[in-house]
């Protein structure tokens, strides 16, 4: 694909994106949600309520920081005012529809938003240490339709606002008492997110780009670049400008070395053959041995697991700063593939490994609540949580 196509191929991305936009949350009562608005837009609504611009920044550090949902709970605006913001705003959070534990700590919550649409976030703690990932949705359902995902099972129905993808970081912190404590003895476990939950972050880019600059805004979340990592299927003109704006770390949905079965795989690949994704990936800023790009590699038995297979990733990722994710494929209902045998994922690791590039195998966590990597989907979409 050639580089002058790209700008184009943007601007029509993000036309399609527009088919599927998120709702205006205005409240029936005519009350608007300030999660999910910039700086800049807060400062503007306390403008319109004849309010001076560090208003908003009283706001921003409330909502961000402290995450209170009270207007009464902010000390530092006097009665009157507290009472003229919940006259005019609210400060939304996603309705909890279900709330999962898995026997490994795991814990999955569908989240419903004011239009009865949902998504699946889950909470992945880290075995090593004593925190872990937040993995969230960029969409309800997906267009991709990955023949080993069962998210992709589940039709398109629109995008999430910045607010709703916010809303999940913010919500699940509500759930673990993330929020800082006058005693200072608040935990963190939730420290750092994963854009690997339903959806195709990059055919969402304007309001993940949104999201991810409030969670990374220094005055309130404040969560470092360095702690974000957005999956993608491989949108190639988006990712050259989520490189440019947002610099977060980069991981890839790989899952084959040939076209053919890629197309088969990943049907996006039609669209944006293995060359044009590894030449974005050698293209993607802030690509170091510190800040390594990673694929993400499905094994699917007597599919893509062979000893050759992994002789040809290493050839194509080579001279990239990169690592390389084996994820055993995790089984849901209807599903057509087997996982690896543990022969064949050590061979395939070992492979990788010896070529100079970590490969760990990745443990399957939560699959007994269906919340393991290509396990996300809806229940409402069947009624489940209705």
């Amino acid at each position: 694909m050639s580089g002058l196509l790209l700008p184009a191929e943007r601007e029509r991305i993000l036309a399609k994106a527009a088919h599927f936009s998120p709702p205006d949350y205005i409240l029936p009562d005519g009350r608007r949600d300030l999660v999910g608005l910039s700086r800049e837009e807060l400062t503007a609504e306390m403008e319109q309520i004849g309010e001076k611009p560090f208003r908003a920044k009283q706001l921003w550090h409330w909502i961000y920081h402290q995450g209170v949902r009270d207007f009464a709970a902010m000390s530092s605006i006097a009665r009157p005012l507290q009472e003229k913001l919940a006259e005019t705003f609210v400060i939304g959070r996603p309705e909890v529809a279900s709330d999962q534990l898995s026997k490994d700590g795991t814990r999955k919550f569908l989240f419903k938003f004011r239009d009865h649409e949902a998504v699946e976030t889950v909470y992945i703690p880290d075995r090593q240490e004593d925190r872990g990932a937040v993995c969230l949705s960029s969409q309800v359902g997906c267009t991709l339709s990955c023949r080993f995902c069962h998210t992709g099972t589940q039709r398109l129905a629109r995008n999430l606002s910045a607010a709703e993808i916010v809303g999940q970081f913010m919500a699940a912190r509500d759930a673990y008492g993330e929020w800082p404590s006058p005693k200072g003895d608040t935990p963190r476990l939730l420290s750092t997110i994963v854009l690997m939950g339903m959806g195709e972050p990059l055919y969402n880019y304007d309001n993940v780009a949104k999201a991810m600059k409030i969670i990374m805004d220094g005055e309130g979340i404040a969560l470092s670049r360095r702690r974000i990592t957005l999956s993608t299927s491989g949108v190639v003109p988006m990712m050259d400008r989520a490189g440019e704006e947002l610099g977060i770390n980069l991981a890839v949905s790989l899952h084959a070395v040939r076209d053919d079965l890629r197309d088969e795989l990943v049907p996006l690949n039609r669209k944006y053959p293995i060359k044009d994704l590894i030449e974005a990936c050698r293209r993607y800023p802030g690509a170091s041995n510190a800040r390594r790009i990673t694929f993400e590699y499905i094994m699917l038995r007597g599919i893509n697991d062979s000893e050759a297979e992994a002789h040809e990733l290493v050839r194509l990722i080579s001279g990239l700063p990169a690592k390389v994710n084996l994820i055993p494929f995790n089984p849901w209902p209807g599903s057509a593939y087997q996982p690896s045998t543990p022969e064949a994922l050590k061979k395939f690791a070992a492979i990788v490994m010896k070529a100079g590039y970590a490969s760990p195998i990745r443990t399957p966590r939560g699959r007994d609540i269906l919340a393991a990597c290509g396990q996300l989907k809806s229940a409402v979409e069947k009624g489940e949580a209705a």
